[in-house]
C-alpha cells in the first residue's frame, strides 16, 4: 500500500557530502513524522534525523551539526543532507515514515520502511 524509495547512497572519502532522498508513494492521506535511521555491523539500528509534519526537527547527538534532515510535502520526499562524513558514519540508512493510509475502507495508522541505501566512508 505505501512504498519508500530511497536513493542517493555510495562510497565517499572522510570529509566529503553525500545526499539521500527517499520518495513516499502509495494510497496516503497524510504523511506524519519522516525520518532515518542507520545500522552499522554488529549494531543496533539508530535514529540519525526526523522531521516532523510540523516542520521540527531532530538529529542524533552524533551528526548534529554535520547532516541536515528537509523535506518536501508536494513531492512526499524526504532529504537528508550529510556533510563532514567520517569513517563511523559507514551503515546502511534505512528512510521511515509514520503516515495515515487509506485501507479502501478505513484510515489507519501505518509505518513503513524503506529498502536501505549504504553509505561507505573511507578514511
Amino acid at each position: 500500500q505505501v512504498q519508500l524509495v530511497e536513493s542517493g547512497g555510495g562510497l565517499v572519502q572522510a570529509g566529503g557530502s553525500l545526499r539521500l532522498s527517499c520518495a513516499a508513494s502509495g494510497s496516503i492521506l497524510r504523511i506524519n513524522t519522516m525520518g532515518w535511521y542507520r545500522q552499522a555491523p554488529g549494531k543496533q539500528r539508530e535514529l540519525v534525523a526526523a522531521h516532523t509534519s510540523g516542520g521540527s526537527t531532530n538529529y542524533a547527538d552524533s551528526v548534529k551539526g554535520r547532516f541536515t534532515i528537509s523535506r518536501d510535502n508536494a513531492k512526499n520526499t524526504v532529504y537528508l543532507q550529510m556533510n563532514s562524513l567520517k569513517p563511523e558514519d559507514t551503515a546502511v540508512y534505512y528512510c521511515n515514515a509514520h503516515l495515515t493510509i487509506w485501507t479502501g475502507v478505513r484510515m489507519e495508522d501505518y509505518v513503513s520502511w524503506g529498502q536501505g541505501t549504504q553509505v561507505t566512508v573511507s578514511s
